[in-house]
């Protein structure tokens, strides 16, 4: 009984950790630069419009990776039912391929607006 309790206290205590280091790091360095006397315009980029932000960017390969992961499944269904494959076979190899050219493709989508932009 006592495992299923602490799973979840040490996974709370692990993601508060890592946010209170980040930001208390961030907070002492920028300390430092300001007693330092360097300009803050570092801290803040700028909102040029042919910059691709990072949510974006996100998304996109998050939507093509799930998109990727569909057309799996319906061929690892299409490959269990047509070839007669054992669905230990052709669901988890399916996935895996096709979330592997998800993430490529993905990756050039992304590579391809940053070139434009």
């Amino acid at each position: 009984m006592a495992e299923a309790i602490l799973i979840p206290i040490s996974f709370f205590l692990v993601v508060f950790a890592i946010c209170y280091l980040y930001f208390s790091t961030r907070n002492k360095e920028r300390l430092a630069l300001i007693e330092k006397g360097v300009d803050a315009s570092i801290f803040f980029k700028s909102k040029d419009d042919s910059e691709l932000s990072t949510w974006k960017i996100v998304l996109i390969n998050f939507a093509v990776l799930l998109m990727s992961i569909g057309i799996a499944i319906f061929l690892g269904s299409s490959m269990v039912n047509g070839l007669d494959l054992d669905e230990e076979i052709a669901f988890p190899g399916t996935i895996f391929l096709m979330s592997g050219v998800g993430l490529m493709v993905g990756f050039f989508i992304t590579k391809r607006f940053e070139k434009k932009g």
